[in-house]
């Protein structure tokens, strides 16, 4: 019986792969005898913090690419969120509750996969470890004793519900026109925008302690710490304009979007706006927007304390702890950064595991696909270490200067789609 303790991204598909190949895996999960202080559902493959996987452009987009690349190894969240997913223009968001419940019908509808509901307190010799940044704490502390660990500080946006937003001060158009009209877009003027800077920049956080640490990670980076950045940061960062229009032709001088939350399109997530403002404040402060005067707050943004191993140190490009080749680490905790990611680094963790377990060496990815540059990404040694984003940064290069951005990211995601058949049927054969 193979272990995997959590059951979000990363484990649900270290599992899935594992239970596909005959395999009887025993899959533990705290909830619902314990809750983090991100999840409130008692189903499995839980989103917290957003609805969206980010861009699904192959060709055009780092983390489109890696989507691409687990679904030719045979990822379930892909499949999930293929039949989950919402309009967002480019981007892949779904409908976190189909989402979450289409991976855990999926996976107890196999019968070597047994869900046991339980809180672990110390690490298993044999299994994978995938209990996310929240790890519970007296794991965490076994983690730490054993393997040390570092921290940032992650938040979410609000969502609002959609009869509550004014549509007399808002329009429906996706940036550049790419998409079906997925976004609704709340418009300011300069005088609206410079209010809304001022009271959010000088609005009541609920633990200001925390941001003055500076661990902060870029990626999940509070609204009103963006803005303190100075008074044209969001507007030419979230908040932007370019690329959108009123229904009379005309640029706006800053744009909030909203985005879908579910299917049924009742609900809207604040785009970019990843908080830890009091409740209140977020309430006062965002209605300042004209679209958002009379919103009605479905969950307001919160932030949480994420936690992730120092894994150049301790892990191998296969994710299996160096003192422990039989012990694997996968999702967010590895230093991997984002839902795609996390998950990304479960499959690899479940592939890897099987051939062990069947005497085979591990085989890595290369360097030219997505997936394997972020496999060594957090092996390879680096004074600096910090949760990593799927991006081409991390991709061996290869063709020389190409001036065209475009074409060599083209170039980029055919080699990738190429060298991940190739590892596949090699799985296959091996």
């Amino acid at each position: 019986m193979i272990k995997i303790v959590g059951a979000g991204l990363a484990g649900c598909e270290a599992a899935h792969f594992l239970a596909k190949q005959g395999a009887e895996v025993e899959l533990i999960d705290m909830k619902p005898l314990k809750f983090s202080p991100a999840h409130s559902s008692e189903k499995l493959c839980e989103l917290v913090c957003s609805n969206s996987l980010k861009s699904d452009d192959v060709f055009g987009n780092a983390c489109g690419l890696l989507k691409e690349e687990m679904r030719r190894l045979g990822s379930i969240t892909m499949a999930a969120a293929e039949e989950a997913r919402v309009p967002a223009g480019g981007a892949l968001a779904v409908d976190r509750e189909k989402f979450s419940s289409l991976v855990t019908e999926t996976l107890l509808s196999q019968k070597n996969v047994h869900l046991c509901h339980e809180i672990v307190t110390s690490l298993p010799m044999q299994g994978i470890v995938a209990t996310g940044p929240l790890t519970d704490e007296t794991l965490a502390a076994a983690i730490m004793e054993q393997y040390g660990v570092l921290h940032f500080f992650d938040a979410s946006a609000p969502i609002v519900s959609a009869e509550s937003i004014d549509l007399n001060n808002a329009f429906t158009q996706d940036r550049y026109g790419r998409g079906t009209g997925d976004y609704i877009n709340c418009p300011m003027t300069k005088e609206e925008y410079e209010t809304f800077i001022y009271e959010l920049t000088h609005a009541e956080r609920a633990t200001l302690h925390d941001f003055e640490k500076g661990e902060i990670f870029e990626g999940c980076m509070p609204v009103e710490v963006m803005a303190a950045r100075g008074k044209d940061t969001l507007r030419f960062g979230t908040f932007k304009p370019v690329g959108l229009s009123d229904g009379e032709g005309r640029r706006p001088y800053a744009v909030l979007q909203l985005r879908k939350e579910n299917a049924a399109g009742t609900s809207y997530n604040l785009v970019g706006c990843q908080t830890n403002l009091k409740f209140g404040e977020q309430k006062r402060v965002f209605s300042l927007i004209p679209a958002l005067k009379h919103a009605e707050f479905l969950r307001y943004g919160v932030m949480h304390r994420n936690t992730y191993l120092q894994s150049p140190d301790m892990l191998n490009a296969d994710f299996s702890a160096k003192n422990n080749p039989m012990l694997f680490f996968a999702g967010q905790m590895t230093g991997v950064e984002g839902y795609v990611e996390s998950a990304a680094s479960g499959l690899m963790a479940g592939i890897h595991m099987w051939r062990k377990l069947n005497g085979k060496e591990p085989i890595v990815p290369p360097d030219t696909t997505v997936i394997g540059a972020l496999s060594r990404y957090v092996a390879t040694p680096n004074r600096d270490f910090q949760p990593m984003n799927a991006n081409y940064g991390v991709l061996a290069e290869g063709f020389g200067h190409i001036r065209d951005k475009k074409e060599k990211r083209r170039l980029l995601a055919e080699r990738s789609l190429f060298e991940i058949e190739t590892y596949a049927a090699s799985l296959r054969s091996s």
